[in-house]
């Protein structure tokens, strides 16, 4: 395969960090890993998808000390956006962020800002950790995980009234229709 293989992920275009998260989901009833040969794809070539899908191929490499951080911000991610009041997880999501800063700018267009890293192998994990503070920032209600007791996937809950449950309708959401409406007539 190359690295301009289809994503096989069910949802992308999610904020960074919860696209992170979204690099393991339920296929046929077994859990899918991005990063781990999904499909046939490399762990590298499961990094490239990653990197093109969220726009971030033009400025990272898909290599292995690359993965090797971003495997550590998935597992910081995963335990932040799952236990918050978490000191030890609100800690892992730090020390990813220690790999990185913003330096301020002044562009033609006005003030602006740049991520700097000391190894840009960590610029992709620490743009994932800081997307998460910025959903912290805005709207930390919105960060959702599925409704669906076999689906492992996160959104941003963007909905007018915030009141989203799926990670898609067309998926999980029509599977608990079609599970509510076989209860209704069985018990008929």
């Amino acid at each position: 395969m190359t690295a301009q293989a289809t994503d096989p992920r069910p949802l992308t275009g999610e904020p960074v960090a919860l696209d992170l998260l979204n690099t393991r989901w339920m296929s046929d009833g077994e859990l899918a890993d991005l990063f781990a040969g999904a499909l046939g794809l490399t762990r590298l070539e499961g990094l490239a998808i990653w990197l093109r899908t969220t726009g971030l191929d033009d400025r990272f490499r898909a290599d292995a000390p690359t993965l090797v951080h971003l495997l550590t911000a998935r597992e910081a991610l995963a335990r932040a956006v799952a236990h918050p009041e978490d000191a030890g997880a609100r800690s892992l999501v730090d020390s990813v962020l220690e790999h990185g800063r913003i330096r301020a700018t002044l562009t033609a267009e006005g003030p602006g800002e740049r991520a700097e890293f000391a190894d840009p192998a960590w610029g992709p994990a620490w743009t994932a950790a800081r997307d998460y503070l910025d959903l912290l920032g805005g709207a930390p209600d919105r960060i959702r995980k599925c409704a669906s007791d076999r689906c492992v996937l996160h959104f941003h809950d963007t909905s007018r009234n915030g009141t989203r449950r799926w990670c898609s309708m067309a998926s999980c959401g029509n599977r608990a229709k079609a599970s509510r409406h076989y209860a209704r007539t069985r018990e008929r």
